[in-house]
């Protein structure tokens, strides 16, 4: 795969401004990154902006806490789809998988990837790993294995940590071919991303990625 396209090329500040969205999106489109990642009041604005280019609009669901429930969720999920996303971000509900109620997550999980896939469109479900076990990583991907949304994501960047080699192993050694993992949070260099492929991440998320390109070709 050409290198650019492992990129979600992101901005999910508060603060994002249309000057921000514009910059965000002509850097993508120079770049031929594989989408921009944004907030759902910009998914139309990019995909106009973006609209003879071949780079997805991606937006995130639920975010960055995951506890607005799965109503909302998936209103959240049919307005950006509406609205021209080609993929969905949504933050899995931590909670739930601290309490141990795999069920609700795997309805939620089923539930929001059905929408998406009904429409042909892509999903990710990020785990945000920093306030899980191991053993509640591998359980959320098993989960995720048997549903099979199309990526499972280490972190919203929002947390209290990001990306690890560790848990991107972990989450790609247990799903396996079924489903691609997606390394995001704290992704700064070309050597972090070069680890996080080598360990099986088949996408990134970064705000860094005009700096990490650089980097890459020098």
């Amino acid at each position: 795969m050409e290198f650019n396209k492992y990129f979600d090329h992101t901005f999910l500040k508060a603060f994002a401004t249309e000057k921000d969205i514009d910059t965000l999106c002509q850097q993508a489109r120079e770049l031929n990154t594989a989408s921009v990642c944004v907030n759902e009041e910009w998914v139309a604005y990019c995909k106009e902006l973006l609209k003879d280019t071949n780079v997805m609009v991606c937006n995130v669901v639920g975010f960055p806490l995951g506890q607005c429930g799965l109503n909302t969720k998936a209103y959240e999920t049919k307005e950006a789809l509406k609205d021209g996303a080609d993929e969905i971000d949504y933050v899995l509900n931590v909670g739930d998988v601290k309490m141990g109620k795999f069920d609700k997550v795997k309805e939620e999980m089923e539930t929001l990837t059905n929408i998406c896939h009904e429409q042909n469109k892509g999903i990710k479900v990020i785990f945000e790993n920093c306030y899980l076990t191991k053993e509640e990583i591998k359980k959320c991907a098993e989960i995720a294995k048997e549903v099979k949304p199309d990526f499972i994501k280490t972190s919203t960047g929002f947390g209290t940590g990001g990306a690890t080699i560790e848990d991107v192993k972990l989450m790609k050694d247990t799903v396996g071919s079924d489903v691609e993992v997606k390394a995001a949070g704290g992704i700064h260099s070309y050597a972090e991303v070069k680890e996080m492929i080598e360990a099986g991440a088949t996408r990134i998320g970064a705000s860094a990625t005009v700096q990490i390109v650089e980097e890459y070709n020098k």
